[in-house]
């Protein structure tokens, strides 16, 4: 996936979206910074009240939710794209070892790398990821002071992410002992 261009494939066209999508929630998250700091000037604790409790938001948007939806966006922008990264392999990688080494070396070094750190972790961290957010929905968990309500929401992203690097690590992996197998 050399880029996201118009004619490119599917996998391109596709890509592209989510990495959109990420702007804006990019520029959410620049205003959401922008909003907290004027009222946080203004000496506004509270900006708006809902008559109802609203998901995520819960009765009303306060100085600490906003500053709690930073983070919610900062989860976002940081773990659904994992996945999408290492698809178009611009991954982080130990890159003084692998950048001067053959393609075979490049494999192995990678499929290593797999094995030995990337598979374990999320083979592990998937299942507590879960049970994170199970816990959170069981318990109706929520911010104190005013801020977000419906924590299991984002935690829910965090296995979410994990899983789906875990399928395209695995994917890779199995890709990468093929490749090697037939001696590519």
């Amino acid at each position: 996936m050399e880029g996201t261009a118009e004619g490119g494939t599917l996998a391109d066209r596709l890509a592209g979206r989510v990495l959109d999508a990420l702007g804006l929630v990019v520029i959410a998250l620049m205003l959401c910074i922008v909003v907290q700091v004027a009222a946080n000037a203004a000496g506004l604790s509270t900006l708006i009240r809902f008559e109802d409790a609203l998901p995520l938001l819960g009765r009303a948007v306060t100085i600490n939710s906003l500053m709690e939806l930073q983070w919610h966006l900062l989860t976002l922008i940081g773990l659904l794209p994992a996945a999408l990264v290492w698809v178009m392999d611009r991954h982080v990688r130990v890159d003084f070892l692998y950048a001067a080494a053959p393609v075979r070396a490049r494999a192995t070094i990678e499929l290593a790398g797999h094995a030995v750190f990337t598979l374990p972790f999320l083979w592990f961290a998937t299942p507590a990821g879960w049970a994170f957010a199970e816990r959170a929905f069981a318990l109706g968990e929520r911010s104190r002071d005013g801020g977000l309500a419906d924590r299991f929401l984002i935690k829910g992203i965090i296995p979410v992410a994990l899983a789906l690097l875990l399928l395209v690590v695995a994917l890779d992996a199995l890709r990468r002992c093929r490749d090697l197998w037939r001696g590519r």
